[in-house]
């Protein structure tokens, strides 16, 4: 149940990341130009990356796959980038709770995470969708 509930907290930290993204694009930067490619392109890209580089079986079969320290340093770019960019818009008290529960997602999920920074594809409890067939 808590594997199950950490994977919805995952996906909610997914798009939060997404949104902050967009957020300091249209909240920092100046004039809309700017503003638009900031907004829209910087979360287009962060979510192309997330969706294309994966491990197999975290949540289907992968575009591009990658090792799972690979995985993991975009997991980490990721995240640090959507919790630098709320700073950088001036939401450091939500930047830094994001940051929080970001971590505690993580040590949850520490059988993934350690399997991960080990070079080792997650059990199969801790991957979405029931992990491997």
């Amino acid at each position: 149940m808590l594997l199950a509930a950490n994977l919805i907290l995952r996906f909610v930290l997914e798009c939060c990341g997404l949104a902050a993204a967009a957020y300091w694009g249209f909240a920092a930067l100046d004039g809309w130009p700017l503003r638009i490619v900031g907004g829209i392109g910087v979360p287009v890209v962060m979510a192309a990356v997330w969706g294309v580089f994966r491990i197999p079986n975290d949540g289907g079969k992968p575009v591009v796959t990658v090792a799972p320290r690979v995985r993991l340093a975009i997991e980490v770019m990721f995240f640090g980038l959507a919790v630098i960019l709320l700073a950088a818009a001036g939401r450091g008290g939500l930047a830094l709770a994001f940051l929080v529960v970001l971590l505690i997602h993580y040590a949850v999920g520490y059988e993934r995470t350690l399997a991960l920074i080990a070079g080792r594809l997650p059990p199969a409890g801790n991957q979405p969708f029931g992990g491997a067939p």
